[in-house]
């Protein structure tokens, strides 16, 4: 029996669990604020049929068209002349969610490429920007977008359903290319395919959740024709794994087509290695855009593509790091996120060669083309962001503004020479500011930062120079003064603050971009110099917003501030606090020892102070405006930029106080120890004081927990499961009471001192493997950590599961109980007659021999029962037979159990009943075997009187009980796990039957 420390154990356990649970619930229900603008369209649907008798008619093939007129399908046919696009939805998604991207396409084509800025366009690898390619200036192939009907089938669910949607996709990509064949030979009938351009030979496949790896599966697809994919784009893609792999047929099929892609981009080689042909895939580029912190049914470690495509082929980014996006968006609203499909649209556009009218060729030229156009200028990688610049030949390479922007020359006479290691600009001045980088780059404060919301060229230039030079006129005279303007890089900015007044200026305003120059960059110049453009002027128009420029020589040591496990715990129960004095490092670095992926921590930056009290106001004057307008006009916005090694780089402008996530994946066996830290590096002004309070998200965090440690939970869950039926086969062997389930969860709660040691052997041992191997050391405490939390966790779950059960089995016993004696009661009423001869009659069907034959082997009954069912039918259904036979059995020995404990309370208490008569009899009392089986014995019997005997009838019925009941949760947790493949079942036998109905209709 449990004992009373037990007890409360488990009851605060289970009440953290319930605390957590409602926790995450609240962190997972709230409303999100993504910033997504919706997309508009007005869409029609033109269906692509087939007359060959092998077409599949279970799913659909549609072609979109972008327009509110009517059109005519066929000639609309006929003029297909653009380049194919396939979108292919995901799990339960529909063939209409094409409609966002085929909108924008159209819209892009029309109105041509993005405006082009001067701002750095990306940071990229090598393997993506050695191709010297340039976007082009123009478009000239539409894009013509088709969608494949997969009956809005839970793809997500069976292994079996991916493998058909993958098939039909191989279809319709065949399908696709004959019909622009055919379309070519009808304009040649009519005399108009002369100016249509050459035919397509591939398509460009765009998949939604589990529609990307239908895609990529299709890619690989036996039946596939040879290059007729070789581009393919995937949003909010599980690659990796399933999201909830419950059935082991879709980790088989993951497991499949990884591996073929894997081989397929090694190259082909004989026996004596020797050369025999290129990869497979060596023309197929692959790119992977995540949803990040938002979206909790794909996280961005499933979305990437490591060890399954190769760094010269594809890469993953995620939304927040995404050029002209910078937002975090929902599972689904990635498919009509406007800033988003707008930049998604233009990047495909500009896949399209101006030659012929088709996507590129080269795979290089392709996957550069999704860099450029998706990656920010900020690299996704902190430390390769503070090692900046780049090395090699571009260090050093100039990149001037264009000719056509012009400025006046005359304002820019006036020069101003900097002595101190910070520079401001708050006006369009027109005028150019000298640094002396040997000056102020000295005492280690060798790098330079500045933020800004002036446009590059238009409004900034900035220029290293090896001496001061005299006249404006010669910056592009002198080849050894090198233009900068192009490494500004930029950031999202929020909105700018109102004007009362033109040309009033109450908040210094956001910045848009931020400019990073390192020790090597400024190696071999003496001056920097900021220049500025004057303040135009319109006539009838008031004047640009409020201009503001920040500029500062640090050491970035000095603004690291490392923030240690134990603070981070602290400020889950209170605010933490750190304060940044005036003349602080422009760029802060914090660095947070446990991930924010995994404890997201609310940020709060209040300004205090901004140099007013040494300005000779009057003291409680200037104490008054510390806070007020003054500190407004004079600090500009926080603006917060966070790190992770899985999804890349996350802004947050505007800091005025936000939840910092990231969407990594900490604490796994294959993490990697920066897994574990979230840098933040906060950009503020160095003028002014700040008041910062850090506070862990308690909602957040276990929103966060129940997300990415669900699979371990649950394996874990069904492991305490397994250590509770140990438990009783233990005392079932020693002939002790078998205990119940929720005292062998309690015990499981006393035993982690005595596994700890087989628990951290193999650890061991795949440390020692680790070390021999060189591979990287995974993260030891932190896994372990949340290993351990996990299992307490698990058990809880368990605990609350036994309860829920038992409160469930009593209400029934005691509800059998009482319409059992009221029946006994009304045996003889005349109403009741009827149903007394159903009875009698059912009786004598029992008492047949072959009836009494299966009913004195019920374990094998059920058994076979079973087997029929999951072999033939689902598992799920066999599973449910067993829930069923546990269930009765759990119900009829604690019915047995209460009958008999019922009957002693009489016999105690002198009161003359009938233990042995109708109302108590329990015709044939069974005693349970723990190898399953049973034995009969009749009152008569009964040993529970006899001196040998340790255990009476009650208590075995009660240990009967406990062990079905710890078999019924084991199979109730299988049950559940099989839960979303018979909804996949259930929706395929309605489909093939809706599909068989037309049939016979048609």
């Amino acid at each position: 029996m449990p004992t009373f420390r037990g007890k409360v154990r488990v009851g605060v356990l289970i009440v953290v669990v319930v605390g957590v649970c409602l926790a995450a619930l609240y962190g997972l229900l709230k409303p999100i604020s993504n910033g997504c603008v919706m997309t508009y369209m007005y869409p029609t649907y033109i269906p692509i049929t087939s007359l060959e008798s092998v077409t599949p008619v279970k799913y659909g093939l549609y072609l979109y068209h972008e327009g509110w007129k009517k059109i005519d399908y066929r000639e609309h046919l006929k003029k297909l002349s653009g380049v194919p696009v396939l979108f292919i939805p995901g799990n339960g998604g529909s063939y209409k969610q094409v409609r966002s991207l085929a909108a924008e396409s159209d819209r892009a084509y029309q109105n041509g490429p993005l405006e082009h800025s001067f701002y750095q366009e990306a940071s990229l690898i090598p393997e993506e920007g050695d191709a010297g390619f340039q976007l082009p200036n123009q478009y000239t192939s539409r894009l013509d977008w088709f969608a494949v009907d997969l009956e809005g089938e839970h793809s997500a669910m069976d292994g079996a359903i991916l493998a058909e949607h993958a098939e039909y996709v191989v279809y319709a990509i065949h399908k696709i290319l004959d019909q622009y064949k055919v379309s070519y030979d009808a304009r040649t009938r009519e005399g108009a395919a002369a100016s249509s351009g050459s035919l397509p030979k591939n398509v460009i496949l765009v998949g939604h959740s589990m529609g990307g790896f239908v895609a990529r599966a299709a890619v690989v697809h036996p039946h596939l024709r040879k290059s007729a994919v070789q581009t393919v784009l995937t949003l909010s893609t599980p690659h990796q794994s399933p999201p909830v792999a419950l059935q082991p047929s879709l980790g088989h099929y993951f497991a499949r087509v990884n591996s073929e892609w894997r081989e397929a981009y090694k190259a082909q080689t004989s026996n004596t290695g020797r050369f025999v042909s290129s990869p497979a895939l060596s023309d197929v580029v692959v790119v992977s855009i995540s949803g990040a912190y938002n979206d909790h049914q794909v996280r961005s470690k499933l979305a990437s593509l490591d060890n399954i495509v190769p760094p010269t082929h594809g890469f993953m980014i995620s939304s927040t790091a995404m050029r002209n996006v910078w937002l975090s968006m929902e599972h689904q609203a990635i498919m009509w996120c406007n800033q988003l499909v707008v930049q998604v649209s233009h990047t495909l556009l500009s896949l399209i060669d101006v030659r012929n009218g088709q996507p590129l060729p080269d795979s290089r030229k392709r996957l550069e083309v999704f860099a450029r156009m998706l990656r920010s200028g900020i690299s996704h990688n902190f430390n390769r962001m503070m090692q900046l610049p780049s090395s090699g030949s571009q260090m050093h390479r100039s990149v001037t503004c264009p000719q056509n922007i012009h400025w006046n020359d005359e304002g820019l006479d006036r020069d101003l020479y900097i002595p101190i290691n910070e520079v401001t600009v708050l006006a369009m001045d027109g005028r150019r500011r000298w640094l002396d980088i040997k000056q102020l780059g000295s005492n280690g404060k060798s790098h330079f930062v500045l933020v800004t919301n002036l446009e590059p060229c238009s409004g900034i230039r900035l220029h290293l120079w090896p001496e001061k030079g005299n006249l404006a006129s010669s910056l592009p005279l002198n080849d050894r003064v090198m233009e900068v303007t192009s490494k500004m890089m930029r950031i999202p900015s929020g909105p700018a603050p109102r004007q009362p007044e033109p040309g009033s200026q109450t908040e210094q305003p956001p910045p848009s971009a931020v400019f990073w120059l390192g020790p090597e960059d400024m190696h071999g110049f003496r001056f920097l110099t900021i220049s500025v453009a004057p303040r135009p002027t319109v006539s009838g128009r008031p004047p640009p917003a409020a201009s503001m420029a920040v500029g500062q020589f640090f050491n970035p040591e000095e603004g690291n501030k490392d923030l240690s496990p134990w603070f981070m715990l602290q400020s889950t129960y209170s605010q933490k606090e750190l304060l940044l004095e005036e003349a602080h490092p422009l760029a802060v670095k914090l660095s947070f020892s446990i991930s924010s992926g995994l404890l997201p921590v609310t940020l709060s930056m209040n300004t205090v102070g901004c140099g007013i009290k040494n300005s000779g106001l009057p003291e409680e004057e200037a104490g008054d405006l510390e806070s007020s307008r003054l500190c407004k006009l004079r600090c500009f916005p926080p603006v917060a930029l966070a790190w992770d090694d899985i999804s890349g780089l996350h802004i947050y402008p505007n800091l005025n106080s936000e939840t910092i996530f990231v969407d990594s994946s900490p604490a796994q066996w294959s993490s990697t120890q920066q897994s574990d830290k979230t840098i933040v590096l906060l950009l503020v002004d160095p003028h002014c004081s700040y008041k910062s309070s850090i506070s862990i998200s308690v909602s957040a965090a276990a929103s966060r927990l129940l997300l990415m440690y669900s699979s371990k939970i649950v394996g874990f869950s069904i492991a305490v499961v397994f250590f509770a039926l140990m438990q009783q086969a233990y005392s079932w062997d020693r002939n002790l009471h078998i205990p119940s389930m929720l005292t062998a969860v309690e015990s499981n709660l006393t035993l982690l001192s005595h596994f700890f040691p087989l628990a951290v052997l193999p650890i061991f041992f795949a440390f020692i493997f680790s070390f021999v191997m060189s591979q990287p050391f995974p993260p030891f405490a932190s896994f372990t950590s949340i290993s351990l939390i996990c299992y307490i966790f698990a058990n809880g779950l368990i605990a609350i599961l036994i309860l829920i059960s038992h409160l469930v089995f009593f209400v029934a016993a005691v509800t059998h109980i009482f319409i059992k004696a009221r029946w006994q009661m009304w045996e003889y009423n005349a109403q009741l007659i009827f149903l007394q001869r159903f009875f009698n009659r059912s009786s004598s069907f029992f008492s047949l021999k072959v009836v009494r034959a299966l009913r004195a082997n019920p374990v094998l009954v059920t058994f076979f029962i079973a087997m029929v069912f999951a072999c033939l039918v689902h598992p799920a259904f066999g599973l449910l037979i067993l829930l069923l036979a546990h269930f009765f059995c759990c119900h009829n020995a604690l019915c047995s159990s209460f009958l008999t404990a019922s009957c002693r309370g009489h016999e105690q208490n002198n009161e003359t009943v009938d233990c042995n008569g109708d109302h108590y009899k329990v015709s044939e009392r069974q005693t349970y075997n723990f190898d399953g089986s049973f034995n009969r014995t009749f009152p008569s019997e009964d040993n529970s009187n006899n001196p040998d005997s340790s255990k009476s009838f009650g208590e075995a019925q009660l240990d009967v009980f406990h062990h079905r009941h710890g078999l019924l949760i084991l199979h109730l947790l299988a049950t559940m796990m099989f839960a979303p493949s018979v909804v996949a079942w259930f929706q395929c036998v309605i489909v093939s039957l809706l599909v068989t109905n037309t049939l016979e209709e048609t």
